[in-house]
């Protein structure tokens, strides 16, 4: 049973990531909060997903144009050291410790979009999916920028097991990127952020074979929801769907959060 439902949700998320790019939070949730795995094996699972779910987002993305590769590579370049830094911290720090850090990530996430879509919709100003593609033209103001936005989100990401997306994108989209680009460019990012992660967990996990097993059905599944969602994601209504998993998210984050700290 265990097997089919690790399939099952890694097909469903991988189609939500595909989408909005900020539901890969829910795999580490669910092999922590359900199937209790140890957090080791699920970040390594879940940082495998996340690698696969960037390069197939990010090159469906590229493809319909809302993909920017120069604000993509520098931010990935902070996102790489800073996911190294990450993945030690976690290391050092208790389980309930991750599984708290995990859970106020995606609560603050939530909440800061659905505060953003609201300003937005009641102060009469077009959200940033209606805004204009940036240049590409970046000043070395750009340039520091995106690489310490890389270092933070890259530490805390792979620290917690957050992906990337899920706080990388809302950060763009407050930068004035368009939301579909936002999600490109954060899915082009959550690859650098996975492979370190993905050695770091691999390595401290407690049973290596058993991981192996489930990874290429975790791997198909995951990729093939997110190479579907990514496909239609341009044709869907994107405030929509980011409200419902913002929402999902505030939910599910406070069912975690309640017990951890009572």
């Amino acid at each position: 049973m265990s097997t089919l439902l690790i399939m099952a949700v890694n097909l469903i998320v991988g189609v939500c990531i595909g989408l909005t790019g900020i539901a890969g939070f829910l795999l580490p949730m669910f092999y922590t909060g359900f199937l209790n795995l140890p957090a080791a094996d699920a970040l390594a699972l879940s940082f495998a997903a996340f690698l696969i779910s960037g390069i197939l987002g990010s090159f469906n993305y590229f493809r319909s144009g809302n993909l920017t590769l120069p604000a993509a590579f520098i931010l990935s370049a902070g996102s790489l050291v800073g996911a190294i830094f990450g993945v030690k911290l976690n290391l050092l720090i208790s389980e309930e410790m991750i599984k708290l850090i995990l859970y106020l990530v995606v609560l603050l996430s939530g909440v800061s979009i659905l505060v953003r879509e609201w300003l937005a919709k009641h102060q009469n100003k077009p959200s940033a999916s209606a805004k204009s593609g940036r240049s590409e033209t970046i000043d070395w103001k750009s340039i520091l920028l995106y690489l310490i936005l890389g270092l933070t989100t890259g530490a805390v990401c792979a620290a917690s097991g957050a992906g990337g997306p899920v706080l990388v994108m809302p950060l763009l989209t407050t930068l004035g990127f368009p939301a579909h680009m936002a999600v490109g460019i954060a899915l082009f990012d959550s690859i650098f952020i996975a492979i370190p992660s993905i050695a770091g967990y691999f390595y401290a996990a407690s049973d290596v074979s058993s991981l192996f097993r489930l990874l290429p059905l975790v791997l198909i599944l995951h990729g093939a929801g997110v190479y579907a969602g990514s496909r239609y994601a341009p044709k869907i209504n994107q405030n929509l769907l980011k409200t419902i998993v913002a929402s999902a998210s505030i939910l599910i984050a406070c069912g975690k959060l309640i017990p951890l700290l009572i």
